[in-house]
């Protein structure tokens, strides 16, 4: 089974870009791409006939004919019909197991993966465009290439290769979730572009216009991915198991980052409890890779190695139970498949049965002997035991052959039983019949129990009612969450052209960009520049050209001539205005409007029993045309005295622009008499 394999003898430069995305190949010929391709169609067929059902179920509230109804609820019978068998299908294919599974193995129990969530395409370059143009006052069709390669990026990352370059590229589009959200999505404005994914087990759809859902599903199916790539890894060598491990660890730590983040998640798939019957699975499955590790080189016939190894299956057992326990709860079991749920049930009996087998192969085949220490074998045992049979003794049952004999017995029938146990449930489900492997191992477990038995019966076996008592489960290597690194990947902003983010985003507002010539005068320009890129307008002398322009303070400076100045520092925007001739130079500026306008507040009075609502504003208005001239003024000192003063006291108390972080300059200071920036556009006419 290849990631690789390309149709019609086209050729990929592995992955660098020449024809794929680096971690993406859409016409990959393989099984999983195949049941990939079978699950969006099931999707697909599931939405028309939901669709379909809604339809009827309104007509049926909507019509009083008697036939009318009658041939709804036919109708409604067969739509029902067609979406369980549909249900079915996509059950079976979450079943399928086998195609993740890596194909040299043969002498390993099957390992479940998860399949990744199916989404629509989606074009963004309409709304981006038109929103460039509306919010931002620049040409959207010179940003056709990046909208492009965004729409790119997110149609690879649904098909990724089943490797780390798969995971790190839908990383990169993670990456580019939130930057895309800053610049496009406004918390005030709708978008009108609908992100549609379909749940990974009923394959319902859920539609939403924000990107929590985008970015949930992403996480979802990083944590897909990892899975996919556990089950693929080769279990026959310690390396393989390794990568097993660490990809199931980094599956569950996704998971449990994406239950702890989006706790509104409408998907069922990923709903807090469906998480965490997942992280359970991960970390089952990463503790069963853990305890093949330490069975890979081969288990010591020695009696500590054997008890220590009954532990750890016993480990593995008891994790599979409570995984099982979580599948059959009322919530989940109707959407989890039932081969999952088989599946560790299965796996939990098998367990079990080994860790009886071990214990009992310690206790047949290992006599206590002279060279033997006792009081270690003692110890060994009270730990596997959470208590013993009445009247029994860990030392009772190590020194008394009989005594030993007797419960070594007792653990093997309780194996046998065990064994079968699991061979019958696995008879149960059609799907979990297809794993000829998994049967294989089942029927050698119990062979092997089987073998144990027999080579220790006698006559007394009919009259033994000895129980074996049950195992602590313990473990050396306990399987933990881990968030992969990967998943942060630092990226460059496809629109970093609009500008820094920390300014030009959809949560701030602006003014169209306004052209002001300045026309120095013996190098002076009359405003001081401030800030990190993109600059800003301090200190502005307002009788000065610029001003009379139509310059404010607090105006960002975007162009300089033909230069765009948004990424510039304060240091590269003076180096081009010092460079100004005597014809001046034309810049760009924008201002920053209030992006939440207060409401003027009202006042209710009522005139003939009928309610007016006037603005505070307005009833002012009103108060200072009446009362201008009864009313008393404050005498305040002119601001075009303040311009006068600083005249006399020099030709020029204003030089070229300087980067300004002391707020020492004369004309820093706050005058109270200052006119808003309403009155620059209204009255600069009447002031200069």
């Amino acid at each position: 089974m290849t990631d690789t394999l390309l149709p019609n003898g086209i050729k990929d430069s592995g992955g660098d870009g020449s024809y794929f995305k680096k971690g993406c190949n859409p016409f990959a010929a393989t099984g999983r791409s195949k049941l990939q391709n079978r699950r969006a169609t099931v999707n697909q067929q599931i939405i028309k006939q939901m669709r379909m059902r809604a339809g009827a179920e309104n007509l049926l509230k909507a019509t009083s004919n008697n036939k009318v109804k009658e041939m709804v609820l036919l109708e409604l019978s067969y739509v029902n019909s067609n979406l369980q068998l549909l249900m079915g299908q996509l059950e079976g294919l979450n079943s399928s197991v086998e195609v993740y599974q890596n194909t040299q193995e043969t002498a390993n129990i099957p390992l479940i993966a998860l399949g990744l969530k199916e989404t629509k395409d989606i074009d963004f370059s309409t709304f981006f465009k038109d929103f460039i143009l509306e919010h931002y006052s620049e040409d959207g069709k010179c940003f056709e290439d990046e909208i492009a390669e965004l729409m790119d990026l997110r149609q690879a990352c649904r098909t990724p290769s089943r490797d780390e370059a798969g995971v790190e590229l839908m990383a990169k589009y993670s990456s580019h979730l939130p930057l895309m959200e800053s610049r496009f999505f406004s918390p005030s404005r709708p978008t009108g572009i609908f992100f549609t994914w379909y749940d990974s087990f009923t394959g319902v759809p859920v539609c939403q216009q924000n990107l929590s859902l985008e970015k949930a599903s992403i996480l979802f199916n990083m944590a897909a991915l990892y899975s996919q790539i556990g089950t693929r890894s080769d279990r026959q060598t310690i390396a393989g198991l390794e990568e097993a491990i660490s990809s199931f660890q980094k599956a569950a730590g996704i998971l449990n980052h994406l239950k702890e983040t989006f706790t509104h998640t409408p998907s069922y798939d990923m709903s807090p409890a469906m998480l965490s019957m997942l992280i359970r699975m991960m970390l089952a499955q990463a503790q069963e890779c853990l305890f093949e590790k330490t069975a890979l080189p081969g288990i010591r016939n020695h009696f500590n190695s054997l008890m220590k190894m009954a532990q750890e299956a016993a480990k593995v057992s008891e994790i599979y139970d409570q995984v099982h326990q979580s599948m059959i709860q009322t919530p989940i079991k109707d959407n989890v498949p039932f081969f999952w749920s088989t599946m560790s049930q299965v796996k939990t009996n098998h367990y079990r049965s080994m860790a009886h087998y071990f214990v009992a192969s310690a206790l047949l085949d290992h006599q206590l002997g002279l060279s033997d220490d006792e009081d270690q074998q003692e110890k060994t045992l009270s730990q596997v035991y959470d208590r013993l049979p009445e009247g029994h003794s860990p030392l009772d049952i190590l020194k008394k052959k009989d005594e030993r004999k007797r419960v070594g017995k007792a653990h093997i029938r309780r194996a046998i039983l065990g064994h079968e146990e699991a061979l019958r449930v696995y008879s149960l489900c059609h799907h979990l019949n297809k794993l000829q492997v998994l049967q294989d191992i089942l029927r050698a477990s119990l062979q092997r129990s089987l073998n144990k038995s027999g080579e220790n019966e006698d006559d007394e076996d009919f009259s033994d009612y000895t129980e074996a008592p049950d195992i602590i489960s313990k473990t050396e290597h306990r399987a933990e969450m881990e968030f992969p690194a990967t998943t942060k990947v630092k990226v460059t902003d496809f629109f970093q052209r609009l500008g820094p983010l920390s300014v030009f985003s959809a949560k701030q507002r602006w003014t169209a960009p306004r052209t002001i010539q300045l026309h120095p005068e013996d190098r002076d320009l009359g405003f001081t520049l401030k800030g990190e890129s993109p600059v800003h307008v301090v200190s502005l002398d307002p009788l000065c050209p610029a001003a009379a322009e139509g310059l404010k303070e607090g105006d960002y400076i975007v162009a300089v001539g033909d230069t765009d100045s948004k990424w510039m520092a304060v240091s590269d925007v003076m180096r081009l205005l010092k460079d100004v001739n005597e014809e001046g130079v034309a810049i760009q500026v924008v201002s920053v409007m209030d992006s939440n306008p207060q409401m003027p507040t009202k006042s209710a009075t009522f005139c003939g029993n009928l309610p007016k609502t006037y603005s505070m504003i307005c009833l002012a208005y009103d108060d200072d045309d009446k009362n201008s001239k009864s009313r008393k003024v404050t005498k305040k000192s002119s601001f075009l005295n303040f311009g006068l003063k600083n005249r006399l006291k020099s030709a020029s108390t204003l030089s070229l622009p300087t980067a300004d972080h002391s707020g020492t300059l004369p004309w820093n200071k706050p005058c109270p008499t200052f006119p808003s920036s309403s009155s620059y556009n209204h009255n600069d006419s009447a002031l200069y």
